[in-house]
């Protein structure tokens, strides 16, 4: 890859990333610690604007940070051999997201059968429709969860 110099706005364009999150992952340890132009703008070469579209694509698989973070200090750009301990290493992170995925989807398939009974609720019949009856029903039949202690609870 070249070593081409964009400045932030042109990085976030080229991969697709906005501006914030660039500096988020930067933060966070995606990226390296970025060189600066006299002007004190933040510089990108080719190659980070590619690990940027690396981070983007795995975040759109719903990859954590911290996957990301694992398939990216795993990533030797084709250095290491086939089948060797990166790539067992990168498929067992990629495992542990598919059972997540999985979970995930359990839980959705049972949040989606509880809004089509919430909406079974309301079919147009009658002058009156009681979604919103079932949800304070709902809300006061929940249990309050336990404060978190430490932390600042945002609901």
């Amino acid at each position: 890859m070249t070593t081409a110099q964009h400045r932030i706005g042109d990085a976030a364009r080229l991969s697709g990333v906005p501006a914030a999150n660039i500096r988020y992952y930067e933060k966070e340890g995606l990226l390296p610690g970025q060189a600066r132009a006299d002007n004190r703008y933040r510089l990108y070469s080719d190659e980070e604007v590619h690990r940027l579209r690396f981070v983007r694509l795995c975040r759109a698989m719903d990859m954590s940070l911290d996957e990301v973070r694992t398939l990216l200090q795993l990533d030797a750009r084709g250095l290491q051999a086939p089948g060797g301990a990166a790539d067992h290493a990168a498929c067992a992170t990629l495992d542990e997201h598919l059972a997540h995925v999985r979970t995930r989807l359990r839980e959705l398939r049972v949040l989606e059968r509880e809004l089509q009974a919430l909406r079974a609720r309301c079919d147009g019949t009658g002058g009156h429709c009681h979604v919103i009856e079932a949800l304070h029903a709902r809300a006061d039949a929940d249990p309050v969860p336990e404060p978190v202690t430490g932390a600042r609870r945002h609901v």
